[in-house]
């Protein structure tokens, strides 16, 4: 039996905010991700389990162009999150509401878990003009060192393509 490629490409791309680091230290400058050609970008930040003290929390922006100056997108109203000590596909996401705010402030209690943490940007949020966001991992103190990545997700795509020849998410 061979495999195929169904829904990437036709359903969503996949793409790098912030290939596998630590979380400390300096934090993390997510890459930026156009929304040009999608009606959105789920965005998953899966972290590893390490240490006690240094809670997970994140940032997002809006950014006019490919290379452009970011500021807050205060959009995020829920989120969802998977965690658990080591994660093994039985957890269930747990949605969370907040005010309209850019970040998700530290989670208490989380740097003994592994997580994953998903929400989502539709195009028609951004502000006139911005076109791309990125999605930032603040410094989380110097004390425990995690690790994680950030994926962009695109959906809704507007231009269908086999995988190999998806434009670029810049």
């Amino acid at each position: 039996m061979a495999t195929y490629f169904n829904a990437l490409g036709k359903h969503f791309d996949i793409g790098t905010g912030a290939i596998i680091q630590t979380f400390n230290g300096s934090g993390i400058t997510g890459k930026n991700v156009s929304l040009a050609n999608c009606q959105g970008v789920g965005v998953l930040v899966v972290k590893a389990a390490n240490g006690t003290t240094d809670d997970f929390a994140i940032d997002l922006q809006e950014v006019n162009g490919s290379a452009g100056t970011p500021r807050d997108l205060d959009i995020i109203t829920q989120y969802a999150v998977k965690s658990e000590t080591t994660l093994d596909n039985d957890e269930a996401w747990v949605v969370t509401t907040q005010s309209a705010a850019s970040e998700i402030t530290a989670i208490a209690g989380t740097a003994e878990l592994e997580m994953m943490v998903y929400f989502e940007v539709l195009a028609e949020q951004l502000s006139d003009g911005y076109t791309h966001i990125a999605v930032n991992v603040p410094d989380l103190g110097n004390t425990d060192t995690e690790y994680g990545c950030v994926i962009y997700i695109p959906f809704g795509l507007k231009v269908q393509r086999a995988p190999a020849n998806l434009r670029s998410l810049l």
